[in-house]
């Protein structure tokens, strides 16, 4: 068995991808037919409730600011009645309105506001106190209500040690936010900040058979990229030999029109990048923005997902599943690779940095076999790029680690006694039918895959945004039904950690913009900790980072560029 590892949830933004996730793996818990392939148990607490009923709750650290988590507190968990732990438990659930309907769920906009509501009425519910049932919840979900804090859709239960809330911080507002780098460097160099976050990670690590390692997803736009620079180091210097996967999240829309707070979001994004790839076995830009750099570009689409860009609570939901289906390599049950393995199949030569490759939903037909797919895709594989570079499609990589999931073993199977009409039509196995396309499309690249018959729960309070072409299944109708079509319960997905030269565009990009800001003109990013020198020497760290994917051609550009700088 490869082990258990815990996860650090750093910021606002990694709170809704995490929500979402773990509510994608509370689904999966309530398909027993499916729960064989993914240990639960690799991110996830087993215990007994009252009745004798195995839960889970997640092995998580997550660290907020004040207001960041609504009704939600530090002993908090979700909608439903709480489990009964050999520790303190406590549920925190909002009251449902005078009209008796239930909080509302469906996302929060970038720009808004306020995330706390003042006056908001809420209970503090122990023991086996009844709750909002789940249908109630989904109902408001897909209507279009406002929900403002990931906890107003988390629904899975949290450890009293998960939530550390920061009060020196606001989660939002026009002052006391956390803005810069610095700032987010200098809470962890707080001694107390320090000892509650030691104290929560030793309870964790202490509890498992065997850690494997940690998962820290982190807000990469604001001051979290600080934090999580030091939780990194602190992790790298005391666990030494773990895997260390981080995962850098930027919501879908920023406010461009804002000059300051795109200058914080570019400087931010630049030095998380440097320092969590540094302190990271393995380290992944996660995001629906078409750019990290100065200019927007148009959000990343699917041609069966109908989302607002501008809803937290959609873009992490798609950033969810990508997450959950990219990190099964080291959840099998029947595999034996870990965190470190993974990582060390993808970062050799000096390229920790990964582009992360998803399709959500995999355009799978309804009755046609794996290869009858795939065949429909030879010249370019049908999934978009998940981590903010203009370029969605790639012709090569050195390596990269792929996962298929939600198509039936028997898949391959097209119509017996039928001559096979390609290649893949001659391969007996639906690894065998990954593997073999993986190769023609990417001659020459160091590729692992996986293929399960699990897929992608999508049960409440997961968005229902799908294309009326979706089957309930998640597979894809040759045409829109003539009646009116059932809720999506589960998709198949396709998703792909890649080493690839497109992280030479996506990093040498951000050096570009960076490197022509004039910087004298925001003193106080520099005030909160950042010494101009240091910023100077991570600016390089990220240009030598950059050309760790060149190829060629992209080398003798950039020397081009040097010479004319």
């Amino acid at each position: 068995m490869p082990g258990e590892a815990v996860t650090l949830q750093l910021g606002h933004y990694a709170g809704c991808v995490g929500a979402h996730w773990w509510g994608l793996q509370d689904a999966a818990l309530r398909s027993p037919a499916e729960a064989a392939e993914l240990r639960a148990a690799a991110l996830l607490r087993p215990g007994r409730a009252a009745g004798g009923r195995e839960t889970y709750t997640p092995r998580l650290v997550a660290l907020e600011l004040k207001g960041g988590v609504g009704a939600l507190r530090p002993g908090g968990a979700g909608p439903e009645a709480p489990v009964a732990w050999d520790g303190e438990v406590a549920a925190y659930l909002e009251c449902a309105s005078a009209g008796g309907s239930a909080p509302r769920d469906a996302g929060r906009r970038t720009e808004d506001a306020s995330s706390e509501r003042r006056g908001r009425p809420s209970a503090a519910v122990q023991g086996t106190s009844p709750a909002p049932s789940r249908l109630a919840v989904s109902q408001e979900v897909y209507s279009g209500g406002s929900t403002q804090v990931w906890s107003d859709y988390l629904n899975v239960h949290l450890h009293p040690k998960s939530l550390y809330v920061i009060h020196q911080y606001m989660h939002d507002g026009e002052c006391g936010c956390l803005e810069a780098f610095g700032q987010g460097e200098s809470l962890l160099r707080d001694p107390g900040c320090i000892e509650e976050l030691e104290d929560r990670l030793h309870f964790y690590v202490e509890e498992c058979d065997y850690l494997q390692g940690f998962q820290v997803l982190c807000d990469l736009h604001n001051g979290f990229s600080g934090v999580g620079a030091k939780v990194t180091e602190l992790l790298y210097d005391e666990y030494s030999g773990k895997g260390i996967l981080t995962w850098g999240l930027t919501p879908a829309t920023s406010n461009v029109g804002e000059s300051q707070k795109n200058f914080y979001r570019l400087m931010n994004t630049a030095l998380g990048i440097v320092h969590l790839s540094s302190h990271s076995s393995l380290f992944c830009p996660l995001s629906l923005s078409g750019s990290l750099g100065i200019k927007p570009q148009p959000p990343v689409t699917f041609p069966y997902i109908n989302y607002d860009a501008s809803l937290n609570y959609h873009s992490s939901a798609i950033l969810a599943a990508a997450l959950d289906t990219l990190t099964a390599p080291y959840r099998l049950g029947a595999s034996q690779a870990s965190m470190m393995h993974l990582a060390e199949t993808l970062n050799f030569s000096g390229r920790k940095v990964v582009a992360a490759w998803a399709s959500v939903p995999f355009p799978a037909l309804r009755g046609y076999s794996l290869p009858d797919t795939l065949c429909a895709y030879q010249q370019d594989v049908p999934w978009k790029l998940l981590s903010s570079s203009r370029e969605q499609k790639v012709t090569c990589c050195f390596a990269q680690s792929v996962v298929l999931r939600g198509i039936c073993k028997e898949s391959h199977i097209s119509c017996p006694g039928k001559q096979p009409t390609s290649p893949l039509h001659t391969c007996e196995s639906t690894e065998q039918i990954l593997q073999h396309y993986l190769h023609t499309m990417f001659p020459g690249a160091f590729s692992t895959s996986h293929v399960l018959e699990q897929p992608c729960n999508t049960l409440p309070p997961y968005p229902q945004f799908f294309s009326p072409l979706l089957t309930r299944q998640g597979f894809l109708l040759d045409k829109p039904p003539s009646y009116s079509p059932a809720a999506v319960d589960s998709i198949p997905v396709l998703a792909a950690l890649q080493s690839s030269p497109v992280l030479h565009t996506l990093l040498y990009s951000l050096y570009k913009d960076v490197q022509k800001l004039n910087t004298r003109r925001w003193a106080s990013f520099f005030s909160a900790g950042v010494e101009q020198d240091e910023f100077q020497e991570a600016l390089q760290e990220l240009r030598t980072l950059s050309q760790c994917y060149e190829t060629g051609f992209e080398a003798d550009e950039s020397e081009e560029e040097a010479d004319s700088d």
